[in-house]
């Protein structure tokens, strides 16, 4: 008679399987449609709303239907090259993230050394400090005259223009965040005689990195500004340079199909230097 009693588990865990699975996919496609749902209803009543007044007898601005009739072999080909300037979109994005590339990654280093320097230093902060505010509040364009000056070459120029544009936030995010370190932990840190390797690596950073962190998301969003304002004014390949070309060629559409791909690309930066972070954060947290 104990064996239906033994049979009856292995019989039901099947469907017991199965039953989580269910709850399981149905709580994340729920949350997926509670995260996807909100934007796409609301970016489809701003495009239904922008229709309506571009589709207006008189209206100045394109309705998005003429902005995608007009821009379709951009869309559709965006790897074209016809020599010189005239390359396709992306090609004109490659070129501007490469320039993003280069200063933000100088900024990141110079701006996080720099940063730990101003939060370790009681010296450092009197007298780095004030030149760091009085410099921060200058406007990345206005950097572009001196860098052209210096370097006599646009594409060092706008570099400079990224670096000294994403520097700031970088330096003042890791300052406070080295402040704020606990002393109590600079005290373990005494205890234990860490060098200054092992005190970065295992004190430091884990307790700074989520003001870092902030800081360099401030800074990349800043770098991807400066290049597109930047490359309006020193020409060549670049998606700043294919939207001040368009308006000089009243091609409304294509400056608003690039306006769109800028946004999408800033928005992708930001998430990407969010999820670093996040990894970042666990993995120092987890050591």
């Amino acid at each position: 008679m104990s064996t239906p009693d033994t049979l009856e588990p292995i019989r039901l865990a099947p469907a017991a399987k199965a039953s989580r699975a269910g709850a399981w996919l149905a709580a994340k496609t729920r949350s997926l449609a509670l995260t996807v749902l909100p934007p796409l209803i609301l970016i489809g009543l701003l495009v239904l709303i922008w229709e309506l007044l571009g589709a207006r007898p008189g209206a100045t601005l394109p309705p998005p239907s003429r902005v995608v009739q007009e821009t379709w072999e951009l869309i559709v080909s965006p790897f074209y090259d016809n020599g010189g300037n005239d390359v396709g979109l992306a090609w004109q994005l490659l070129a501007s993230l490469k320039r993003v590339a280069y200063g933000y990654a100088l900024a990141v280093v110079v701006g996080v050394g720099l940063g730990v320097l101003v939060g370790q230093s009681s010296w450092a902060l009197r007298g780095l400090d004030p030149l760091f505010q009085v410099l921060r509040t200058v406007p990345p364009l206005a950097w572009l005259p001196i860098s052209l000056a210096g370097f006599r070459d646009g594409h060092p120029s706008a570099i400079f223009v990224i670096f000294i544009t994403a520097i700031w936030p970088i330096i003042i995010n890791t300052s406070i965040g080295i402040r704020n370190i606990p002393e109590d932990y600079r005290n373990v840190a005494r205890v234990i005689r860490l060098n200054g390797f092992e005190y970065f690596g295992k004190i430091m950073l884990p307790a700074a990195a989520p003001f870092i962190f902030s800081g360099l998301r401030i800074g990349v969003g800043l770098s991807w500004l400066a290049i597109v304002a930047a490359e309006m004014l020193i020409g060549g390949v670049g998606i700043g340079f294919f939207i001040w070309d368009a308006w000089n060629s009243s091609r409304i559409s294509d400056i608003i199909l690039a306006l769109i791909y800028v946004g999408l690309i800033g928005f992708l930066l930001d998430r990407l230097v969010a999820w670093i972070g996040r990894v970042v954060t666990r993995g120092t947290a987890a050591s």
